[in-house]
């Protein structure tokens, strides 16, 4: 197919409720929304990137300025027949993975629309039906997070996932397994601590967490590796997961027992599968993470969460948890905990032109 026409939106929705992390607290979500033109088709992305520096490196204005000035020049009126085209016309551009995600997405999209064919169905997806938990984030009070979290139980939800920092760790995982007892829990602590926090590991060893996501420095592998070996709860690793290269390193390494995959982190879908099939080949189980993702992001992290080593319960939630409308028709709806694979051609869920134009404050287009 010959790329006819692109278009970035830079589209600011308010959060629910503030969602707060060891990175800070956010009340909006500002993403970039990519269309992509070809063979009377649209393909859509989108591209969760952060507002300030704190996950990654990339922000709104530096993966607007690699999408502008770099992706779109090196595809507009090319020929593209497949993603590794792509991948090949934008290899001079490293990192930026969040900015490459966004233009991955809609060219799957294209892909899928012009196959008349589900995009899980592109990815190689087997599941038919996703199991989803909840990400909940630094609450005011142990009391109010009690109530957070069983307000999401009743909703249904597999696991929950609690975000923790130094002085918010024990205590909350403490109170949780006294109100809620054996619910699969686990703890995300984003970088947050160092291993001269080991007595607090051990310390929540007896709580039979899931996982401990990220505890270290979000470029390590040889201190997770040493965490792992001295406490008994399994290590997820995130943000050290940055491509395949990562991937194979930590498991050679012995650093996690479990992998935290995001196509955004990672550079885009393709990349993310390959470390799915890696992690599949060496019996370490992945779930799908997510990045408070508007409706087309996380309708691709549903495709790729049909994967068979998508074992675990990701955090692909519904749409009202995060947005009072969302930019997708219908909007993604969890009943349960479970959501039931669309098996429309494309996405699965229609984008929705007059709500990312609502809330679009910025807008960039190149025409062949």
């Amino acid at each position: 197919m010959k790329i006819e026409r692109i278009e970035l939106h830079l589209v600011n929705m308010p959060l629910v409720k503030p969602f707060e992390t060891s990175f800070g607290r956010e009340d909006r979500e500002v993403h970039i929304i990519v269309k992509i033109y070809a063979d009377g088709l649209i393909g859509y992305g989108e591209s969760p990137v952060g507002q300030t520096p704190g996950y990654a490196y990339e922000t709104g204005e530096t993966a607007w300025h690699i999408q502008s000035e770099f992706l779109a020049p090196a595809i507009i009126n090319r020929e593209i027949s497949d993603i590794e085209d792509f991948l090949k016309m934008t290899a001079p551009v490293r990192g930026h993975h969040f900015a490459k995600h966004g233009f991955e997405c809609a060219l799957w999209h294209l892909f899928s629309l012009q196959q008349n064919k589900p995009l899980y169905q592109l990815l190689g997806g087997t599941q038919k039906i996703i199991r989803s938990g909840v990400s909940v984030g630094i609450q005011k009070s142990i009391a109010e997070l009690l109530g957070v979290i069983g307000d999401f139980l009743d909703e249904g939800y597999k696991r929950i996932k609690i975000k923790i920092k130094p002085g918010w760790d024990f205590e909350p995982v403490k109170a949780i397994r006294e109100k809620f007892g054996d619910v699969p829990l686990m703890a995300d602590a984003n970088s947050a601590y160092s291993l001269q926090d080991i007595s607090l590991f051990r310390e929540l060893d007896p709580f039979s967490l899931m996982m401990i996501e990220q505890p270290l420095h979000y470029q390590d592998l040889t201190q997770h590796a040493q965490l792992q070996k001295q406490i008994k709860t399994p290590v997820c690793l995130d943000e050290s997961i940055a491509g395949v290269a990562m991937a194979e390193a930590a498991i050679a390494l012995k650093s996690c027992k479990i992998i935290n995959i995001k196509p955004a982190r990672v550079g885009g879908l393709t990349k993310a599968k390959q470390i799915h099939d890696l992690c599949q080949n060496n019996r370490i189980p992945v779930w799908c993470g997510g990045m408070l993702e508007m409706g087309i992001g996380r309708a691709c992290n549903i495709a790729l969460s049909t994967l068979p080593n998508f074992t675990l319960p990701g955090d692909v939630s519904s749409s009202k948890k995060y947005f009072h409308r969302d930019i997708i028709n219908p909007e993604i709806l969890f009943e349960n905990g479970e959501l039931t694979v669309p098996e429309e051609p494309g996405l699965g869920f229609i984008p929705d032109d007059a709500v990312i134009a609502k809330f679009t404050e910025n807008r960039w287009v190149l025409s062949g």
